[in-house]
């Protein structure tokens, strides 16, 4: 039995539809990586500089700069109920910069731990989907 050309056009359509759609989360993947590194390397600084202000003024805007690029970024469906975690771990470590700013150091561990402990959830529903942040070197 010989396929139809109708056959044929369904398996390239449904391939190519796959395909783009492990691509756009890969995309996805990608870009929470490199905000979720930057963000936690950023935050791990702080915390063995913490009393260098002039370094936490410098830190907290562009922590603040991650925070509104996450949300602003397109999020895939299959993805959209993580997403939040990731802006939660990116706004507790824009919170814990801001704290580095104004010397309050219980308030930047308290928003640390927050960030650390976002990430970490963040991470575990992406592998309950099957899916993996991409290692940023």
């Amino acid at each position: 039995m010989k396929p139809t050309k109708q056959v044929i056009r369904a398996i390239v359509i449904t391939v190519t539809l796959c395909w783009s759609l492990v691509a756009w989360a890969g995309s996805y993947l990608d870009r929470s990586a490199l905000l979720v590194t930057e963000s936690r390397q950023t935050v791990e600084w702080l915390f063995t500089h913490l009393g260098d202000k002039e370094l936490a003024e410098l830190a907290h805007p562009i922590t603040a700069a991650r925070v509104k690029a996450a949300r602003r970024m397109a999020v895939p469906k299959e993805v959209a109920g993580v997403h939040p975690h990731l802006l939660l771990s990116l706004e507790a470590a824009e919170r814990a910069a801001d704290a580095a700013t104004r010397g309050e150091n219980a308030r930047f561990l308290q928003h640390l731990r927050q960030a650390r402990d976002e990430e970490q959830l963040f991470r575990h529903l992406l592998a309950q989907q099957k899916l993996q942040l991409p290692s940023v070197k």
